[in-house]
């Protein structure tokens, strides 16, 4: 099974081109879209027990953008054995620092105090390239639809995440890292920090290449699973 993980603060529709292009299954995560309600604290080991759950007994194969690649990185630290390979777009393998951490909480409370409109205006065109104007409309529905509260939770809970290249190294597992070449959430330097069978740069996007440049990024995925 190809099991995608949505980023934050998005839904499963974000995976609409690869779902077309290569089946599989996209839940909607706690605190978001269709999935669980959530509020407090949703730590990145309940994100994990919840996609165990879909993914079912066979090893999957886990694609996880930003949120979602710490997410799948998390799933592998816990139930390596049911882990076949991982695709990890735009996101980082290392714990938060002190500041970082505590700017996480930060806009935690943030969301929470205002919800999702002023958040949505300041990052979107963080997390699209200008340019990519119907991955950028698609991405401010995805953020201004999503819960405060659910949101805000799994802030708190990436705070508190562990450091996964020590996980990924001990239980390695075919892992391709893509990255857009804009992005300034994760940029390729810390793409790189990721142990990883193979790193795929997509040029003009930054944090959601599978939205921006679909083309690219699904040959990518294509020819790292066709290598499987």
């Amino acid at each position: 099974m190809l099991l995608y993980v949505h980023g934050h603060p998005f839904d499963r529709t974000m995976w609409a081109p690869q779902l077309t292009r290569f089946g599989g299954t996209a839940p909607d995560l706690r605190g978001y879209g269709d999935g669980p309600a959530a509020s407090g604290v949703t730590p990145m080991s309940t994100f994990a027990a919840d996609l165990a759950e879909v993914a079912g007994p066979d090893p999957v194969v886990l694609c996880g953008l930003s949120m979602g690649g710490q997410i799948a990185m998390e799933f592998h630290r816990l139930y390596p054995s049911r882990v076949r390979a991982l695709i990890l777009a735009d996101t980082s393998a290392r714990a938060e620092t002190p500041e970082t951490k505590g700017e996480r909480l930060a806009m935690a409370d943030r969301l929470s105090r205002e919800g999702m409109a002023p958040y949505a205006a300041e990052a979107l065109w963080k997390m699209v390239a200008p340019g990519n104007d119907e991955a950028a409309e698609h991405v401010r529905r995805m953020m201004l639809a999503a819960p405060p509260d659910g949101a805000a939770a799994a802030q708190r809970g990436r705070a508190e995440r562990p450091d996964y290249r020590e996980s990924l190294l001990a239980n390695p597992v075919p892992t391709l890292v893509v990255v857009g070449s804009e992005d300034s959430y994760t940029p390729v330097a810390e793409a790189e920090l990721i142990p990883s069978t193979s790193l795929v740069v997509i040029e003009g996007a930054a944090h959601l290449p599978n939205l921006e440049r679909q083309t690219a990024f699904n040959a990518a995925v294509g020819d790292f699973l066709a290598g499987l």
